[in-house]
């Protein structure tokens, strides 16, 4: 997490932020109270899924991976199967809440301003403008960016990285914060490799290995309908783990990287 650019603080926490502090308190401490608050938050937007039976997914990436196209492929193979819905989370604009009705499922947009990143207030409060009444699974899309996203649980059960072919296939080793919070890996664009012979599908999982992460790598092209079956079942053996997980009055928080420190996701009872 950035101390000195401000990417800590959103419109859902900086109301923590600039209550007083007691003398002496240094800005590490400030930023660890930050991220409680915000843990604190996730547990109870976690439990309120955990509630309904819904699986929370995380999708993070740089922009222009394709989240939305990837959103809007899924969306078209399984609202038939599962009731879904959809956070979108941007700097700017509803462009991507827009594109996600359109395929006729509920979407509720997020702006965020300055902050590069989603943070459990921001979604909590999104909540509160959608039902999740008959919601099985619940995207929320985070702002494109492969740094600070990976910092911040939403208290989503799972994230998602997207990496597309128009970007390095050694982004795992670049950014391995991201990655390495990864549950899954979706190689994306891949009908271009065709033309982009600079990217190696093999060598980016490869750079994923490295980082001691055996999650799936998935391959795919959402525009052009290539590999989706493999992510489709993914989501139903996830969406399947989260419900024998509430049957039993568990929960599963994902790996969220803080201070430098790798967290695993675990059971909580």
């Amino acid at each position: 997490m950035c101390d000195t650019c401000g990417c800590n603080l959103t419109p859902g926490n900086k109301k923590f932020a600039y209550k007083p502090v007691e003398p002496g308190a240094t800005t590490v401490s400030v930023l660890q109270n930050l991220l409680k608050k915000n843990d604190d938050q996730a547990a109870h937007n976690r439990a309120h899924f955990d509630t309904r039976g819904i699986l929370a997914v995380n999708l993070m990436s740089s922009p222009g991976s394709g989240k939305t196209a990837l959103l809007e492929a899924t969306i078209a193979r399984l609202k038939n199967e599962f009731g879904l819905a959809v956070i979108e989370g941007d700097l700017e604009t509803e462009n991507d809440a827009l594109r996600i009705r359109a395929q006729g499922v509920p979407a509720h947009q997020i702006v965020t301003g300055t902050a590069c990143h989603l943070d459990a207030h921001l979604v909590h409060d999104a909540l509160h403008h959608m039902s999740l009444d008959g919601i099985d699974i619940l995207f929320i899309e985070n702002v494109g960016n492969l740094v600070c996203p990976a910092s911040f649980d939403l208290g989503q059960h799972v994230n998602v990285t997207l990496l597309s072919v128009t970007e390095g296939d050694d982004k795992p080793a670049k950014y391995p914060v991201m990655f390495r919070a990864a549950d899954a890996m979706l190689v994306t664009k891949t009908d271009l490799l065709a033309v982009l012979d600079d990217f190696d599908p093999a060598k980016a999982a490869a750079h994923l290995r490295n980082l001691a992460s055996e999650v799936p790598v998935m391959q795919l092209s959402a525009r052009k309908g290539l590999g989706m079956e493999a992510w489709l079942q993914w989501l139903r053996e996830q969406l399947a783990a989260q419900r024998a997980r509430v049957a039993i009055g568990q929960s599963r928080r994902p790996a969220i990287q803080a201070d430098g420190q790798r967290l695993h996701g675990a059971n909580a009872g």
